[in-house]
């Protein structure tokens, strides 16, 4: 039996957020996971470049190795998850997980790229604080 998937809906109720770049780093595509995630909505987001979500001081390695996979056509994160520090649209500071997939037009070029992003900043300050208080623990005499 043959089910059909609407990847539309599909891509807008999963609990990722999805963002798709063009070659040039412009986003083409932003679910509402990543409207609930980074703050900005679809219409915000569209035609924008990742700066957006990019903390400044990570830019330039960002788009070192954006342009990179771009020209080469391959990522070392497509299996590998990634997990690096983010921006909220109101400034404040997320860490997210994520992996890519390069994407190819109908001539096999590099059209883009996929990630699908986790927020895991509650776990990162959780293990955070969890590695402060066993360095403590560690520091008492006795110990």
């Amino acid at each position: 039996m043959k089910h059909e998937v609407d990847l539309h809906q599909l891509i807008n109720v999963i609990g990722d957020a999805v963002v798709v770049s063009n070659v040039a780093g412009k986003i083409t595509l932003w679910n509402r996971a990543a409207e609930e995630m980074f703050g900005y909505t679809a219409a915000e987001a569209l035609g924008q470049n990742l700066d957006i979500i990019t903390p400044e001081r990570f830019r330039a390695r960002h788009w070192e190795g954006y342009h990179h996979s771009m020209e080469t056509g391959t990522t070392k994160y497509g299996k590998q998850t990634l997990r690096v520090p983010a921006i909220h649209k109101d400034g404040h500071a997320l860490s997210i997980a994520f992996t890519v997939a390069m994407l190819h037009d109908e001539h096999h070029q590099v059209s883009g790229v996929v990630a699908v992003i986790r927020d895991e900043t509650v776990r990162f300050l959780e293990e955070k604080e969890l590695k402060k208080r066993l360095i403590e623990l560690e520091s008492k005499p006795g110990a």
